[in-house]
């Protein structure tokens, strides 16, 4: 008898479980629905394009009656059996209708809207590190998977440290003096071709590391360009250049950055030294420098096809960041860079104006962990190199952001950190700035978990417990964090709270969401994350998505969540 009436208790749990309550519109909702159907039971075509102009910002040009009819035609074509849709005539919105509509509304602009006519050093470039890598930085497998992913991404600038073989007589990529698995070189040049304009049609940046003796330098040469004949781009003069082409310019085609070689020496490998915690030149240079003498002559090839002449800072610091005539390519660890930032701020940012500069995860980030990418972006670094192996939250950082520009893998620069003043001053990133907007970010409520979990993914008896976390990751001065309430034993949660975000550099400022399960027990559950750029959020009442710790999207689960500037 007592097992039975288990069984009943836990069927009455589990139908609790099941039953997701249908949530009715957040009173803003109504209140909206209600000021422009103007009182009405239903929004006719035209109050549902003033709705999208004077709300939801979009601009009025941009929606005509026509597309505001085709917009709804479209939505009952989707939404079947609701209300005020007969024949192909449709009515307008009821109020469930507009409320369904909602969950329809993108929260970012879609397409690339950045001029992308000046040179690539005007541009954070998406930038991945040790891009073969498909885990940790000691003992994983190098491989061409993780480039494909990467370029799949957006990722614009993948990174190959090439070793020699042991016959000394092909070319491998691994990460040197660890016990990664080498893969071909040959085998990533092909994954990069067949991939690396997939997402976008912008320009692929490969860096070598390199550590090969002039011959293999010649077959490097030899393999690049048979791999990518005419996709490859390289500047016609030997000469360095005095300004970088742009994106627009290099669409489809590919470039390569690396140390032009010395004459008279071998390669050196200073980042490979820095990671390793060796110092002066790896063996292999040394054994390489008498064949290294007739370098010139037997591979000039190998020079000739980098585009972005690349080097480390040797001596002093400020020495490197010198501007001169010739652009060119800096790599900086993250030490080294928040060092330069302390000491040299402005000079980084004049440095960049005109150079690239690259940071790459500091030598001791074995697992393949990243670093804060805003320290870079505010001194204008354009290739913030990450891990994307992990699912770390910088990452998500780092995706949220290069979602900008249609998911292009190039973003326009901010303007000040582009401009110089009448006696060449340039902007200083320690000067306390003024609140230039302020973002208002209301968190109504969440659906789609009972779609996309078991029933007892968060609780075993009991619907979940969420909230929502609200971050705004930027510059020091704009950072902030915020959460709302639990809502207890329900698979819609209803927040319907708001919190205000001042934004000095609005441009660089990141909002972070995430959803987390309230465990009294143990630690918090997940409940999906995003980070959307500010600068490319849309006004008004939106369904933001979420995404799990991977990155991927969820099928279902959606914030209501509504933007204002003010």
């Amino acid at each position: 008898m007592g097992d039975s009436s288990y069984n009943y208790k836990m069927f009455k749990c589990f139908n609790r479980k099941f039953k997701a309550s249908e949530a009715g519109p957040p009173p803003d909702v109504k209140a909206i629905f209600s000021k422009f159907a103007q009182g009405g039971d239903l929004m006719s075509v035209d109050q549902f394009r003033s709705f999208l102009v004077e709300h939801q910002g979009e601009p009025a040009d941009a929606v005509t009656p026509s597309d505001a009819h085709r917009i709804l035609q479209e939505f009952s074509r989707r939404h079947p059996g609701e209300a005020a849709h007969h024949h192909q005539h449709v009515r307008g919105l009821t109020l469930e209708d507009f409320f369904n509509f909602l969950f329809l509304e993108e929260p970012m602009k879609k397409q690339i809207h950045h001029d992308m006519t000046a040179p690539i050093s005007h541009y954070f470039i998406y930038t991945g590190h040790n891009s073969y890598l498909t885990g940790n930085q000691l003992s994983s497998d190098c491989s061409d998977v993780p480039i494909i992913k990467a370029l799949e991404k957006g990722v614009k600038v993948i990174e190959l440290d090439l070793w020699p073989n042991s016959a000394k007589d092909d070319v491998q990529v691994l990460h040197g003096r660890t016990l990664t698995t080498p893969v071909t070189l040959v085998k990533c040049l092909k994954s990069i071709k067949e991939h690396a304009f997939v997402k976008s049609p912008y320009p692929v940046v490969i860096t070598f590391e390199d550590h090969l003796t002039p011959k293999l330098q010649a077959k490097v040469a030899e393999m690049v360009i048979q791999t990518f004949g005419d996709t490859l781009y390289y500047p016609v003069a030997e000469d360095q250049m005095v300004e970088f082409p742009s994106p627009e310019s290099l669409k489809n085609r590919i470039i390569i950055s690396t140390k032009p070689p010395k004459e008279g020496s071998g390669k050196d490998s200073s980042e490979e030294d820095e990671k390793s915690g060796s110092d002066g030149e790896p063996a292999i240079d040394k054994a390489n420098a008498a064949e290294a003498k007739s370098f010139q002559q037997s591979a000039p090839e190998y020079k000739l096809l980098i585009t972005i002449h690349a080097g480390k800072p040797s001596g002093e610091l400020k020495d490197a960041l010198a501007v001169g005539d010739k652009v060119r390519r800096l790599s900086l660890s993250e030490q080294k860079l928040e060092k330069a930032a302390e000491d040299h701020g402005t000079d980084v940012v004049r440095f960049t104006s005109k150079n690239i500069l690259r940071v790459y995860p500091k030598g001791t980030r074995f697992n393949s962990s990243n670093y804060k990418p805003h320290v870079g972006w505010m001194h204008g670094a354009q290739m913030v190199a990450f891990n994307m192996q992990g699912n770390d939250k910088y990452n998500w950082l780092m995706h949220g952001m290069f979602r900008a520009n249609g998911g292009c893998g190039y973003i326009k620069k901010p303007d000040f950190l582009m401009h110089k003043g009448p006696n060449d001053e340039v902007f200083d990133p320690k000067n306390t700035l003024t609140v230039k907007k302020t973002l208002k970010v209301k968190v109504y409520m969440g659906n789609g978990w009972h779609l996309d979990f078991s029933r007892t993914h968060f609780d075993s008896f009991s619907p979940p417990d969420f909230y929502t976390k609200v971050y705004i990751v930027g510059v020091p001065a704009d950072c902030g964090k915020q959460k709302t309430k639990i809502i207890e034993d329900e698979w819609i949660p209803v927040w319907d709270e708001e919190f205000t975000f001042p934004l000095t550099i609005p441009e660089l400022a990141i909002l972070r969401i995430e959803v987390r399960e309230y465990d009294r027990s143990e630690k918090d559950d997940f409940g999906g994350q995003n980070c959307l750029p500010v600068s490319e959020l849309k006004p008004g009442i939106r369904a933001v998505p979420l995404y799990d710790k991977k990155g991927e999207k969820f099928k279902s689960v959606k914030l209501l969540m509504r933007f204002q500037f003010v």
